[in-house]
């Protein structure tokens, strides 16, 4: 698919000139030259004049941002599950609604639109908790990954680097069987999940845009007995490793009742617990958990838009994060697609739960976004501005009615802390330039959305 990338210069690459750009160890730099061949960066060099040829980038210049939790079907809910006042559990069933009438065709458009909303929001890298894996009644298609396939044309189509985060997801609820669209998600057990998976990655290996991952999808989800396949499957493969944990109360009881144990302290009994692995949510955690969680540097993924629109509660990031447990970011269900807003909120989150201001700062923030996310989705080579990283380049305006006044000295307190999505106006992913002008190179993301979720209502 063509892009909007400028012809490269005559030495074979493209150089961009940034107004500003924030580099390492976390701090804004103005006239910052970034020199680009092929799919990574070659040269950085700040405070010098554009250099002739150049590209010039208005704003602030940040690496790309990663999403870490997602699940792209969740965009078709949208607007829709507002009406009433229901629970996650009402929420769920709505989901299981639009999951029950997906395709692989319907599947590859409507993640193809997400994604490239994604891109239009700075995102150059995906973490997909994909589990929507057969078809309906759980027989598989002809190929048992084609929608895990789906996705990852959707991604490359989008302009994204995607972690495939393939879940596991073999109970209905802890002691129950999978049950109406459940079975869609179900392999029969870790052993069949890991041969299917097994496949996938193969399929994949030459690959250097996507990393074939592996998810445990809860202990709702997965005994325990069979938690230890999927880590080992992951150890094996040295591959990222993600589970949803302790988003509900509920599910914290439920364990608790049944295995004595918490589900940070079940995920760690089994070995799923490590620096490739991430704890998604980790809202209502014991002190016992955040020692595990940090002891093992296990990362944990925040969504911050997620779990107030489903009143989850606010997660303790500040402890975990001092605990030792990297901090990354998700937009997860999609109520909005905006790693900006999902920054601040980790911040003012624990301003509302501690009433005290200052517990992140914007370069903290703007790390979590960039440089952990990437490597919570096994792209630690992303998400720094440095010569041999992903050639990632996501340009903010800083003269829109939300930043307008920022100066060098608060570029990055006016990104993180009042910017918007929609102030991104140029993005490259992986050296190509799929965003120009806030203009995507699918076109009008917004008809692809429309389209795309008005053929599930149908």
């Amino acid at each position: 698919m063509p892009g909007l990338t400028p012809p490269p210069d005559t030495n074979g690459g493209v150089t961009y000139w940034c107004e500003m750009a924030w580099l390492p160890p976390g701090e804004v730099v103005e006239c910052v030259s970034v020199r680009v061949e092929g799919a990574r960066i070659a040269a950085v060099q700040p405070e010098v004049p554009p250099p002739p040829g150049a590209v010039r980038l208005a704003g602030l210049t940040l690496p790309g941002l990663a999403n870490a939790h997602s699940h792209a079907f969740h965009r078709a809910l949208r607007g829709h599950t507002q009406a009433e006042r229901g629970t996650f559990w009402t929420w769920r069933s709505q989901m299981y609604g639009v999951a029950a009438r997906l395709d692989p065709d319907d599947y590859l458009a409507l993640a193809r639109a997400t994604f490239a909303e994604m891109s239009l929001a700075g995102v150059t890298c995906v973490g997909e908790f994909h589990y929507l894996h057969h078809g309906p009644g759980g027989v598989p298609y002809d190929d048992p990954n084609e929608m895990g396939h789906a996705l990852i044309q959707a991604a490359r189509d989008a302009g994204l680097r995607i972690a495939l985060l393939d879940t596991c997801y073999l109970t209905g609820a802890i002691g129950h069987p999978l049950a109406g669209t459940q079975l869609r998600f179900g392999d029969g057990d870790a052993v069949r999940w890991a041969a299917r998976v097994e496949a996938l990655g193969r399929s994949q290996r030459a690959a250097r845009d996507v990393v074939i991952g592996a998810a445990i999808h809860s202990v709702r989800a997965v005994p325990p007995e069979q938690m230890c396949v999927v880590a080992e499957f992951a150890n094996r493969h040295a591959v990222p490793l993600h589970a949803h944990v302790s988003e509900q109360r509920a599910e914290n009881h439920d364990c608790v009742q049944t295995y004595s144990a918490t589900p940070v302290q079940l995920l760690h009994e089994h070995g799923a617990l490590g620096p490739r692995s991430t704890a998604v949510h980790a809202t209502h955690l014991s002190d016992v958990d955040i020692a595990l969680l940090g002891g093992s540097t296990t990362h944990v993924c925040m969504c911050p838009t997620t779990e107030r629109d489903l009143a989850d509660g606010i997660g303790p990031a500040r402890t975990l994060l001092d605990g030792g447990s990297p901090i990354t970011l998700g937009s997860d269900s999609h109520a909005v697609i905006d790693l900006f807003e999902e920054a601040r909120a980790v911040e003012l989150d624990e301003r509302l739960a501690t009433r005290e201001r200052g517990h992140f700062s914007a370069a903290g923030l703007l790390d979590a976004a960039t440089s952990a996310g990437h490597a919570s989705l096994g792209f630690p080579d992303a998400g720094l501005l440095v010569p041999g990283a992903w050639a990632d380049l996501v340009s903010v305006r800083l003269d829109s009615v939300r930043t307008a006044g920022a100066t060098k000295g608060t570029a990055a307190e006016a990104v993180v802390f009042a910017a918007s999505a929609g102030d991104v106006h140029s993005v490259v992913s992986g050296g190509r330039r799929v965003v120009e002008e806030g203009r995507h190179v699918l076109g009008d993301v917004g008809a692809l959305l429309r389209d795309a979720t008005a053929e599930l209502r149908r």
